[in-house]
């Protein structure tokens, strides 16, 4: 089995379609290890670590970001919180399942005949027993804010949310989330494994990183060289990266936030201030896992900095669509008109 920080247990599909089966025992819970025993990490042809490849986060949806607070201080849940947790995915599976028109047998979906589109776009993968994303503090709890970002959060007006379900003023395409827009969920939202679109697909050259992220149509480039961060004046919603090495683990840093992202997966999600600093770290386990953690440390949103970690699995056969989001382009323009055409009645 490759070792993470938790030993990822999960169960297959068949489990799932075979209710009666009692789940796996838990047994000692998340051994640490850097890597998995006799295996050696591969390099590239000028002596990187290897952590090229796609890496959707598809395994790890259903893993809250935040645990619950009933959970304590446990990163891992015990058989019958997972039998739960298990419970909750195959009765989503089933609405979904209920309300899904299956395609007539010409053509199937997306040139793939009869049988339909590749199993991920189901966005299903084994499900976790991994208790939240968050595992610092140990709780896995988000710290609190700070009173400056308790009152800018306050700030914030309802309609910047996603979903907001129609209210707001909608006076101008300001008016809604960069979400709803389409534009980006942030680093960390990007990343995060929740939803749809939840590839990650990493390309190496001397000296660069390329980090591409299915959601929502992001690549950042990464230098290695040491150069310093630009100029705080320069400010973005990807901001400001710069990778290192420590060991075979790349760390990479952003500054340069322009605080309208949030550290969630979608508009409900905080805003950050611009003092953000994220580190990343990407440690290739195996030959199928990454593991990630990303830290958020920034000191005018919260009172400390806060760590989320997970595995991320290889997938050669994953598909890294484009994001096209042709509902958010053409939802703004409909949101604004009628919210024009409401002010004319």
């Amino acid at each position: 089995m490759c070792m993470t920080r938790f030993t990822s247990l999960a169960v297959g599909a068949a489990w799932l379609a075979a209710a009666a089966l009692t789940p796996p025992a838990l047994g000692a819970q998340g051994a640490s290890h850097d890597t998995t025993a006799g295996w050696t990490i591969p390099r590239t042809p000028w002596g990187d670590p290897d952590l090229q490849g796609v890496w959707p986060g598809t395994n790890m949806m259903g893993v809250p970001q935040q645990r619950p607070a009933d959970l304590g201080n446990r990163e891992a849940l015990t058989d019958e919180e997972f039998a739960e947790r298990l419970e909750q995915i195959r009765r989503q599976e089933q609405a979904q399942s209920e309300a899904f028109v299956a395609p007539r047998d010409a053509g199937g979906r997306g040139g793939q005949g009869t049988g339909g589109g590749p199993g991920h776009w189901g966005e299903r993968g084994q499900p976790q027993r991994q208790a939240s994303l968050v595992v610092d503090p140990p709780d896995g709890r988000i710290p609190a804010m700070t009173p400056a970002g308790t009152q800018r959060t306050a700030a914030i007006p309802f309609e910047r949310y996603y979903d907001n379900a129609g209210r707001g003023a909608f006076n101008g395409p300001e008016d809604l989330s960069v979400y709803d827009r389409c534009i980006t969920r942030g680093v960390v939202g990007s990343m995060m494994p929740v939803g749809y679109n939840a590839g990650n697909q990493i390309v190496q050259s001397p000296g660069y990183v390329a980090l591409r992220n299915e959601m929502i149509h992001e690549t950042r480039i990464i230098p290695l060289d040491g150069r310093p961060h630009v100029s705080r004046v320069l400010s973005a919603y990807m901001g400001d990266s710069r990778g290192r090495w420590e060991g075979d683990t790349l760390v990479v840093e952003t500054t340069n936030l322009n605080g309208q992202t949030g550290v969630g997966a979608n508009g409900r999600a905080l805003y950050t201030s611009d003092a953000l600093r994220l580190v990343e770290r990407f440690t290739r386990t195996c030959d199928t896992t990454l593991q990630y953690e990303v830290t958020i440390d920034d000191p005018d949103t919260w009172t400390r900095p806060w760590t989320m970690a997970f595995p991320l699995t290889r997938d050669p056969a994953y598909g890294m669509f484009e994001y096209a989001c042709h509902e958010g382009n053409y939802g703004l323009r409909n949101i604004l008109s009628a919210a024009r055409a409401a002010e004319r009645e």
